[in-house]
């Protein structure tokens, strides 16, 4: 309706927004999650309907094909309103989801009926009406009788397959969410956000969990930690998840890890189909290559990250068989760490992480080269041999190898230096050295630990925090702002303290858009970091110090904790989803969201002078 009648659409979107929130009203109330959420989802449809505009391929389509469209849509949203009736069976009165289901059903079938109506034919015409009058009449008993759920299902199911069937092709190739899609940054969240929400359903289900059934905060709490590869968690994983609920953890990590976008199009090539020119200009920019080699770029880094994982895999699992595990327990925990682990997701199979192997060098360095090149973009990890070797690389991997290089050896000698006789006392000289190299490659976006991160110092603390919020490099797993924008603004800082009238690195000039889109991260990064530590002041009873480290950790989808996590309640783990979202889709994108196309000719004014010292 809204690409016939956008004024009429908005006008029932609106409505059905509203309906939707007060008939749930009386579960909301009693529960300040759902409650939080149910307010967001109210005021983004909101927003999204008020900026809804038409794209021009859709301004114009024929009747009988508009309201068979509208009538399907009507009944795939009745179907999915079914289904979440019954994932809400226990949190909501019979009463409210059987009037919900009803009304949702009578909508789809005036749609229905609508669609029937416009038929050329007679014959269909009268059946269509007929059977739709009839199936409006047993929704309308069964609120009364019962069984609403299975008659609007089965009402749904035949809508979809009548309809899907006798729609024309021109119909089929055009939809509706290729407004959604139209835009990178629009892209990007929305595939992130289905994956958060289907992997929310799907932990959600009692075979999951062992105890039967988790809450639905906490499922969606461990899907965004998994699809977000940060690694904070509300519930032990070993002991609350069974194998199924393990095994969807690291299949969202990996999908998370790795974007679902760039599988699906190595996935559609190999099909023997083709991209759309958005994809591929989206792709691109994530590839960081040229178009005419996105999909070999996109092959090499499926390659590398399955070789790099298979690797890992089968060298922890040898060392955890020789630790004392059973062979399978061991093979599949070789296998989900070495995953987690190059995805710098931090989830582990041991439920104080990697503090039992604090004694293992090789488990260690395993694991940490794994963090090390997974938090690399595999274009960078490829190169590393050559930059070993003093031959010339692009500048862009130079800036990152550099940066990752003095991070880590500076980050090593801090732990070592603050920590000898704190976190790190008790160990042999070799085992500080070791566990201050594994913190050093963990601490940027890993999660993973060996050493008691509440038991740190303040120097340490303070070390810490600028390694997350620094994070890994572009086009890998890793979040933060980025290696190479920190090594853009400190070459923007040593050309202005030396006069300098731009910046020059390796014979090459460094544009002012590439150092502005610098200057641009870390700001929008910093204003998302303080909002959400202002929301968990105000709505946590959390030391202050505490709520720092995790929010740093959230955004910058690291996973180390301090313990707070465990201490939130159910406001505190929404606003914490949304840190850890924001953090891997990049506060820009979101800003990006909001902004328009629009070029501003500043050669045609004249310059400003503004006193900053």
């Amino acid at each position: 309706m809204l690409l016939q009648h956008p004024n009429m659409g908005k006008i029932f979107g609106g409505c059905a927004s509203v309906c939707s929130f007060f008939a749930a009203l009386p579960y909301l109330w009693s529960n300040p999650f759902a409650a939080l959420l149910g307010s967001i989802a109210l005021i983004g449809s909101g927003y999204a309907l008020v900026d809804f505009t038409i794209p021009a391929k859709h301004r114009k389509q024929p009747a009988v094909g508009g309201s068979m469209q509208r009538a399907r849509w009507a009944a795939i949203t009745m179907s999915i309103t079914v289904g979440f009736s019954f994932i809400m069976a226990d949190r909501m009165p019979p009463s409210i989801s059987n009037v919900t289901i009803a009304a949702s059903a009578l909508i789809a079938q005036i749609l229905f009926i609508q669609c029937a109506w416009k038929q050329k034919s007679g014959k269909p015409r009268v059946i269509f009406i007929t059977f739709g009058l009839f199936l409006a009449g047993l929704l309308i008993i069964s609120v009364y009788m019962g069984h609403t759920a299975a008659i609007a299902l089965t009402f749904a199911l035949l809508t979809i397959f009548l309809f899907s069937r006798s729609m024309p092709m021109q119909e089929r190739r055009e939809h509706w969410w290729e407004t959604l899609l139209n835009h990178p940054a629009r892209l990007l969240l929305s595939t992130f956000f289905f994956l958060c929400f289907s992997g929310t359903l799907f932990l959600i289900i009692p075979d999951a969990a062992r105890q039967g059934e988790i809450a639905l905060v906490d499922a969606a709490f461990t899907s965004v930690s998994a699809v977000c590869v940060t690694g904070l968690i509300v519930l032990d994983t070993p002991v609350a998840f069974t194998l199924l609920g393990q095994a969807l953890i690291l299949l969202l990590i990996q999908l998370g890890g790795l974007g679902i976008m760039s599988i699906a199009a190595v996935a559609l090539h190999a099909m023997g189909r083709r991209l759309s020119l958005r994809h591929e200009r989206l792709l691109t920019s994530m590839a960081d290559t040229d178009h005419k080699d996105l999909l070999d770029a996109l092959s090499r880094i499926l390659k590398f990250t399955f070789f790099a994982e298979g690797a890992g895999a089968l060298i922890l699992a040898g060392l955890f068989l020789y630790s004392g595990d059973a062979f399978r327990q061991a093979a599949w925990r070789g296998l989900f760490t070495a995953v987690s682990a190059f995805c710098n997701a931090g989830f582990s199979l041991q439920s104080n992480s990697l503090v039992p192997y604090r004694n293992s060098p090789l488990v260690l360095h395993t694991v940490a080269a794994l963090i090390i090149f997974g938090g690399m973009a595999p274009a960078t990890s490829l190169v590393f041999p050559r930059w070993l070797m003093a031959r010339r690389i692009p500048i862009a991997p130079r800036i990152a190898l550099i940066t990752t290089a003095v991070m880590l050896l500076s980050g090593m000698f801090f732990m070592l230096a603050f920590e000898w006789n704190g976190v790190l006392s008790g160990l042999s000289i070799a085992d500080k050295i070791h566990n201050a190299w594994f913190q050093s490659a963990t601490l940027r976006t890993a999660g993973f630990n060996t050493v008691d991160m509440a038991g740190v110092i303040s120097p340490t603390f303070l070390v810490m925090i600028l390694f997350m919020f620094i994070g890994g490099s572009p086009g890998g797993t890793a979040g933060g702002v980025k290696t190479t924008t920190i090594g853009i603004l400190a070459m923007t800082f040593w050309a202005n303290i030396t006069n300098r009238n731009g910046v020059i690195y390796k014979d090459r000039w460094v544009p002012s858009a590439t150092i502005y889109r610098a200057i641009t991260i870390v700001a929008s990064v910093a204003v998302v970091w303080f909002a959400v530590v202002l929301m968990l002041e105000v709505t946590q009873q959390i030391p202050g110090r505490d709520i720092i480290f995790e929010v740093t950790s959230a955004i910058a989808t690291v996973g180390l904790s301090t313990g707070a996590t465990a201490r939130l309640d159910e406001i505190g783990k929404v606003i914490i989803m949304l840190a850890m979202f924001a953090g891997r889709i990049g506060p820009m994108t979101l800003f990006m969201l909001l902004s328009e196309n629009i070029s501003v000719p500043v050669s045609r004014c004249p310059d400003a002078k503004i006193t900053l010292t």
